[in-house]
């Protein structure tokens, strides 16, 4: 088994790579990247490793990863800016797997357990002149009671390589004795309300005008409303500024709601139905593994699934750096945003029986854990604070498959209640309940076809045909998938064939429906893309036009 096939060989990496701001919501001016070497020191030995790229990936220039549930520390050293002083110091962690503890000359600030999360630390009354060492303790060790994603110990066909320690960039930040904390943001057809946390007054400007922050909430209403979709994806961009405090962010308009028309529920988009063409996106890179070697991957990924006629992409139980939410917000994408798993999963009964159309069952006792329960609820409520001001995202996916489920109407109502202007599918592929916005089927052996609900129908998970590209295949020796192919030419034929069968459903109801999957990942080979992204195994027009016969049938509905 070939697992270093793909390789980065010949990659120039900058010296400080994802030196990018990295919150394009609440962007300042001042800051400093902390990506780049580090020391690290794991199974006994001293090494080096590129941040923030984790030790199981080639990028990371690591001589090895850490064996299962091993702590490894992280050490760098850096020295604040001059200008900076006077003013709070930051220190941020986009992401870090799983469990860790920061320290900042010694001193130990704060410990964070969730993988997926960005978190921050004041550090300013434990810095000292000239240069500080910063320390981050690491463990990552796959606990069940805790969001992990399809990350697996015995990588293989569903299942990839985990991800350990850093993953995402580590950045410093100045800001005043009293700042723009965080930043919420709702939108309707023609207004926005800003809600800032940590000011009371200030004003925003859009435009060259202005509107006053007061109790630190502005609204904002537009007498001629500019809509965002993936046609036109405009986006508002608009300065805050409150005392010595100054951020840029950006808003959108754009709703999604569910109405009845002729009898049948649609999802719409600005009020017009509208088909959700979408593909399964893993956020796996075969160098970087949960992190791509810079951000303009993210952009490509996107402009290469929109050239093929796609307008969603379902982010499959990980969340990204926010710069991917940023691309999909400017480059018109939308975004269905699947929660991070937590439980055990099990094969017979999570995957078998429901194959076999075994699938009811109630979930208010299954994975009874209380931590593992409180986890997944905070977590879920996390990430929607964290992406709610993305205009992208339209759906958030609750439970997939029934990996970790439990109590999907109640999380339902807790999510709805945090966040009612978005949908929610509550249980992607089985195991349905009571409470969700949309009807969503997972169908690969068999044709495809709508649900029994009276609710807007989504086929969320369909597809998966692989046809296998020499030279660009992780794992020449295991191929996985739904359905193989030996040459491009059958495989374009029959994912047409499967793409047009669609064309009467969305006549009939299907709303959206998302194909398995954007890229191949390491065993899996279904994807549009091959791992390495070098290879599209789709011509731009081999399925542009399915994709407008697709969109012209819901249309019709309207018109109808």
């Amino acid at each position: 088994m070939m697992q270093q096939l793909i390789t980065a060989e010949g990659r120039n990496l900058p010296e400080i790579p994802w030196n990018r701001y990295p919150r394009p919501q609440m962007e300042r001016e001042e800051w400093l990247c902390l990506n780049g070497s580090w020391d690290l020191f794991c199974h006994g030995r001293s090494g080096k490793i590129l941040v923030p790229f984790c030790p199981e990936s080639l990028l990371s220039n690591a001589d090895e990863a850490p064996a299962p549930g091993e702590e490894m520390l992280y050490r760098r050293c850096f020295t604040v800016p001059h200008q900076w002083a006077g003013k709070r110091i930051l220190l941020h962690f986009g992401a870090v797997m799983r469990s860790a503890a920061v320290s900042v000359n010694g001193q130990e600030l704060c410990r964070h357990e969730n993988g997926y999360l960005p978190f921050t630390a004041e550090i300013t009354d434990v810095l000292r002149p000239g240069e500080n060492e910063l320390a981050v303790r690491v463990i990552n060790d796959l606990d069940p009671r805790f969001p992990w994603g399809k990350q697996s110990r015995k990588r293989g066909g569903m299942w990839y390589t985990p991800c350990s320690g850093i993953w995402q960039t580590v950045w410093l930040e100045p800001v005043p004795e009293t700042y723009v904390r965080a930043l919420h943001i709702r939108t309707g057809a023609d207004w926005a309300e800003m809600k800032a946390e940590g000011i009371m007054d200030g004003e925003i400007e859009l435009d060259g005008r202005t509107w006053p922050i007061r109790d630190g909430k502005a609204r904002i209403t537009l007498s001629e409303a500019h809509s965002w979709s993936p046609e036109d994806p405009y986006l508002y961009r608009f300065t805050l500024t409150s005392g010595e405090d100054r951020v840029r962010s950006y808003f959108a308009l754009r709703t999604i709601t569910v109405r009845e028309i002729g009898g049948v529920p649609r999802l719409c988009l600005n009020g017009e139905p509208y088909f959700f063409n979408g593909l399964l996106d893993q956020g796996y890179w075969s160098d970087g593994l949960y992190t791509p070697a810079g951000p303009e991957a993210y952009e490509k990924d996107i402009l290469a699934m929109k050239s093929l006629g796609f307008n969603t992409l379902r982010k499959h139980i990980k969340i990204e750096p926010e710069q991917f939410y940023y691309d999909c917000d400017r480059l018109g994408m939308i975004v269905f945003q699947d929660m991070v798993n937590n439980g055990k999963y099990r094969y017979l009964l999570d995957t078998v029986l429901p194959t076999l159309h075994l699938q009811k069952r109630r979930d208010l006792r299954t994975h009874p854990d209380p931590e593992a329960r409180r986890n997944f609820l905070s977590s879920m409520e996390e990430t929607a604070r964290l992406l709610s001001n993305h205009p992208s995202i339209c759906l958030w996916t609750i439970f997939n498959e029934g990996w970790g489920q439990f109590r999907a109407d109640d999380a339902y109502r807790r999510l709805k209640a945090l966040d009612p202007d978005r949908l929610i599918d509550s249980t992607s592929g089985w195991f349905h309940q009571k409470e969700s916005d949309v009807d969503s089927l997972h169908i690969y052996f068999e044709p495809p076809h709508l649900g029994k609900e009276k609710k807007p129908q989504l086929l969320s998970e369909f597809g998966g045909y692989v046809w296998k590209c020499g030279g660009h295949s992780f794992n020449p020796d295991q191929t996985y998938g739904y359905k193989k192919f030996d040459t491009r030419e059958a495989f374009v034929k029959a994912l047409r064939e499967l793409y047009l069968s669609l064309v009467p459903l969305a006549k009939a109801g299907l709303c959206g429906a998302v194909y398995t999957q954007v890229s191949d990942v390491e065993d899996e080979t279904n994807g549009l893309f091959t791992f390495d992204r070098e290879v599209l195994k789709l011509k731009h027009e081999e399925l542009k036009d399915i994709a407008e016969a697709l969109s012209v049938a819901v249309r019709e509905t309207r018109e109808a």
